[in-house]
């Protein structure tokens, strides 16, 4: 009969081993939180700002056609050689980009993380115990003391323990490390382009105070020349001592404005140095005295917008794992299972550890369910519904500070571009002016007063000139950033691509 028994016991145990795990396989495609569905936002049919809205022909405009969009290294677009250079120095040692790259990392290890829970936790482990009972320890009604007795018990056990994924829960835990890395990347993104349009930035502001520092030493040249005629006239007793006295102000003035601009050109150089990162006392720009107007810039349709901006690909990627999060929090109303087993070898003498009947072992199955937490679980729903509904504003105010800062570019280049062939003639009718004023003076029409005035009245047109056309080659790497640079989201990596393992090439980069 007991044969009998354990011959009936064996398949048992086995059909409900196999009965567990069709069970568990049943409910692993039970996911109890809500669908993920991306935000929809309503883009308008062209920028304000664009040559459509504004039939102005006389600045700058965009390129053609209107649907063309930047790709790779966008600052190639000005064709400086210079700037390429400093941009590709940049790519690899600036350490901002180098930070939000092992941040990425690290949300990439933590989607590995998650994804162990999936998996089953075996740990082994070996013990040694040695002990010796009471001597003054009684047995039933006796009141007299018995022996003592060492024992010891050499142990080498294993244990298993599996929680299987009934509800989502390791699922939505996944997905939502899964969506942070995206984000993680897409702020890698965004934090290159930054960089990248700091740098360019930078640049032009250094090529500008180039060229404010060539029309200042030139005029200082001038003013020289003017001062050593009025001083010849008064020795002659042909001009008065104010003439010279007037001559001597503008010329100083002159001086003191072109040593100040040193300051300026000098921050720039510094901050430039920082952004590549050089030590800013090891870092020179050879000064090359330029202003330009800058290229066209190619746009887009402002639908396109949504997928070139690597902030609004990080709001959204935000959204998705705090609804995941939602999920995680929802399976928690829900019971537990977990499947454990333990087995192993154990004997009082060593030499019999190994030996078959030495083996021990346990298997079973335990389920839980949470019956009263006083409304922890409710209110850790609501607060991550709270938390998505908070990303979905994030994500929507993105999108509005996105188009807001495209069309404030678009204005400010489009406008400058205009401002500055209006200054272009007050710097042509100042040098008119100058002329002029300087025959009536030489022919004892006017003093010499009036050709200083002439003379202030053209420096600072010009500065203003080369200041605005500093603003206009700011205002264009402002728009390229907005934008969205050459960045687009098919860039973006997917779920799977952020689970794997890092490649030699981005191993590479961390050292």
């Amino acid at each position: 009969m007991k044969k009998l028994i354990v011959q009936f016991r064996q398949p048992f145990i086995t059909l409900c081993t196999l009965s567990v795990a069709v069970f568990c396989a049943m409910l692993a495609g039970c996911n109890v939180g809500p669908k993920y569905i991306p935000p929809t936002v309503t883009a308008p049919s062209a920028f304000k700002e664009s040559p459509a809205q504004f039939k102005e022909s006389d600045g700058w405009t965009v390129a053609q056609p209107q649907d063309a969009a930047l790709r790779g290294k966008w600052w190639e677009i000005y064709n400086q050689t210079e700037l390429n250079s400093l941009e590709d120095q940049l790519n690899i040692d600036n350490q901002n980009i180098r930070q939000a790259f092992e941040n990425f990392m690290e949300a990439r290890a933590l989607v590995r993380e998650a994804r162990s829970q999936y998996f089953p936790t075996v740990s082994v482990g070996g013990s040694y115990t040695r002990s010796q009972a009471s001597s003054n320890l009684s047995s039933g009604a006796s009141t007299g003391t018995t022996s003592s007795q060492q024992t010891q018990l050499f142990s080498l056990p294993a244990n298993l323990s599996w929680e299987p994924d009934l509800w989502g829960k390791v699922r939505n835990a996944v997905r939502a490390s899964q969506y942070t890395a995206q984000l993680s990347a897409a702020d890698l993104e965004n934090e290159r382009l930054t960089e990248q349009a700091s740098l360019a930035e930078f640049f032009f502001e250094i090529r500008g105070q180039d060229a404010l520092q060539k029309i200042l030493n030139e005029t200082v040249e001038v003013d020289k020349k003017a001062l050593e005629v009025v001083r010849a006239a008064y020795d002659t007793g042909v001009g008065d001592q104010i003439s010279v006295v007037e001559a001597q102000t503008t010329l100083e003035s002159a001086q003191s404005a072109a040593i100040n601009l040193g300051i300026a050109r000098a921050h720039y150089e510094h901050a430039m140095a920082m952004l590549i990162g050089k030590q800013a006392s090891t870092f020179n720009l050879p000064v090359v005295p330029r202003t330009s107007a800058p290229p066209a810039i190619p746009l887009g349709l402002p639908s396109q917008l949504l997928e070139r901006r690597p902030d609004i690909a990080a709001a959204e990627r935000n959204m998705a794992a705090a609804n995941a999060k939602i999920g995680v929090a929802v399976a928690a109303f829900y019971p537990a299972l977990t499947l454990s087993a333990t087995g192993g070898v154990e004997s009082s003498a060593i030499k019999n550890l190994l030996e078959w009947p030495s083996r021990f072992w346990s298997v079973g199955p335990s389920i839980s369910e949470t019956v009263y937490d006083a409304g922890l679980r409710r209110a850790t729903v609501n607060q991550y519904k709270a938390t998505y509904n908070a990303d979905l504003a994030a994500y929507r105010q993105t999108v509005l500070t996105a188009f807001q800062q495209v069309e404030d570019s678009l204005a400010a280049v489009r406008i400058l571009s205009q401002q500055i062939r209006r200054q272009q003639e007050a710097v042509d009718s100042s040098q008119t002016f100058l002329r002029l004023e300087l025959g009536r003076y030489e022919t004892g029409i006017d003093p010499y007063i009036d050709v200083t005035i002439a003379q202030t009245t053209l420096l600072a047109n010009q500065q203003s000139l080369a200041t605005l056309k500093i603003q206009q080659m700011t205002a264009s790497v402002q728009l390229i950033e907005a934008l969205g640079g050459g960045w687009d989201r098919s860039q973006l990596p997917t779920p799977s691509q952020v689970t794997q393992k890092p490649s030699k090439a981005e191993t590479a980069i961390r050292h």
